[in-house]
């Protein structure tokens, strides 16, 4: 990383401020070239006025901090430019940084540096983009756990655990001889990688509370033409999202919105009418409702209290009996028509306004949002991390089936093959690690 590189580290528009950042080795002298102080004699971490020049030509009045290695983000020199907000007094700055020997940073590549030069892990720089990303509170508080290395020590701590457990294998394995070695059989390994993986299918559980809390919930709504789906949108959102009218068919495309139910944000569709129809973009909008029945968290059915029950609507109830569902039966200020054997069904008026509380109340409890919301989020949440997660489990699994048939230097492989995808998470896999880490618990040179 013999490079330097420059970006803009604000959104570009029209602001107050933007900040252009540049890392590398080169970072002060490429400055130096186009600002009209001396920052080759500037202290680190220090706050720098003046004026960026071309040519002689003031281009802006800015703040210059600089910030030399290693005590910086990339552990690299770096210096952020502070300029006036708007798009060409940012880009000329830019375009003079490049000019005089910068290169421009590829999408990421800021954290990228800090990640291969030690500075943070894989799961750490999985949080900044999550910070970023966060929509909730509690999903900024997840995303800061995450970046202050709260996931990296939860998987560090399952290292360790297989790390003793390799450990006491490879003693006995080598060093058969010394009368200070505990003899290693099965009954005593299997206790140690029973309680780890009970540890790792701990945390997997909660890897769903996780990905709740970092992208929310989606929710589909679903029912038959006119029964109420964009009015209850609409109640949700609080606001005037999807149009009404008595006319069916009314929604023929999706609509989306987006509320917070105790502090988790709540991704909500409102689908077409699912009914059979011979007008093309009708059949498309109920196409559409039929993906989104797939791809929700959970299923709102919404049913007409003054309707009965009609064949299209019980292939709809066995379509959803696999996911997570709520039945709700609204129009309950009108006559009731409609029969059906779940004593589980919330009853609305969203006329009157009847229903939605207790709606609320049902999501809250079907995703345990309580207890989710109060506990300290530490939680995997990157599909990455816990697939790899999951291949480690499985990994130990199969050693622990291994061990009354197999010799315990077979089931070793395996351990290490585990610690190895535990690694992986954190960016930190390498062998060499392993036999450093053993010998430090280890004095097998006595």
């Amino acid at each position: 990383m013999e490079e330097t590189i420059a970006a803009t580290s604000t959104a570009l528009g029209v602001g107050a401020i933007s900040i252009i950042r540049v890392s590398g080795p080169e970072s002060v002298n490429i400055v130096n070239k186009i600002f009209d102080k001396d920052l080759t004699i500037a202290k680190s971490h220090t706050i720098h006025y003046g004026h960026i020049i071309d040519q002689n030509k003031i281009i802006d009045e800015v703040l210059i901090s600089i910030m030399l290695a290693p005590k910086t983000f990339t552990k690299e020199d770096i210096i952020e430019i502070n300029c006036h907000g708007g798009i060409s007094t940012t880009n000329k700055v830019l375009e003079l940084l490049l000019t005089n020997g910068a290169r421009l940073a590829e999408p990421g590549e800021f954290t990228k540096r800090a990640f291969l030069n030690g500075r943070i892990d894989l799961t750490e720089a999985e949080g900044v983009m999550n910070l970023i990303e966060a929509k909730s509170d509690i999903s900024r508080q997840l995303s800061i756990n995450q970046l202050t290395g709260s996931v990296s020590n939860l998987i560090e701590d399952l290292r360790s655990d297989l790390v003793s457990i390799i450990s006491n294998i490879e003693v006995n394995i080598d060093y058969p001889e010394y009368d200070d070695i505990e003899v290693l059989t099965n009954e005593k390994i299997t206790p140690s990688i029973k309680k780890l993986l009970s540890k790792i299918t701990n945390i997997l559980n909660k890897s769903t509370d996780g990905k709740i809390i970092k992208d929310g919930i989606n929710i589909g709504i679903i029912g038959r033409p006119n029964v109420g789906k964009s009015s209850l949108l609409n109640a949700l959102l609080e606001e005037q999202k999807a149009i009404v009218t008595d006319i069916e068919g009314t929604t023929r495309d999706i609509v989306e919105g987006r509320f917070i139910l105790n502090g988790i944000v709540c991704n909500i569709i409102d689908t077409a009418g699912i009914r059979k129809t011979d007008n093309l973009v009708e059949q498309i909008g109920v196409a559409k409702s039929y993906e989104i029945i797939d791809s929700s968290d959970l299923v709102i059915y919404l049913l007409n209290n003054n309707e009965p029950l009609t064949k299209e609507d019980q292939d709809l109830l066995d379509k959803i009996k696999s996911k997570k569902h709520i039945i709700v039966i609204n129009k309950i200020d009108l006559s009731t028509n409609l029969v059906i054997n779940d004593s589980s069904v919330i009853k609305m008026s969203l006329k009157n306004n009847i229903g939605l509380d207790e709606l609320k109340q049902s999501i809250i409890k079907l995703f345990n949002l309580e207890e989710i919301t109060t506990n300290d989020p530490t939680y995997l949440t990157s599909a990455r991390s816990i697939a790899l997660l999951k291949q480690a489990k499985s990994t130990i699994e199969e050693s622990l089936n291994k061990i009354s048939t197999y010799p315990i230097d077979i089931v070793e492989l395996d351990l290490k093959e585990a610690w190895s995808l535990l690694g992986e998470i954190i960016g930190k896999t390498y062998k060499e690690e392993l036999i450093d880490e053993m010998f430090s618990r280890f004095c097998l040179g006595k």
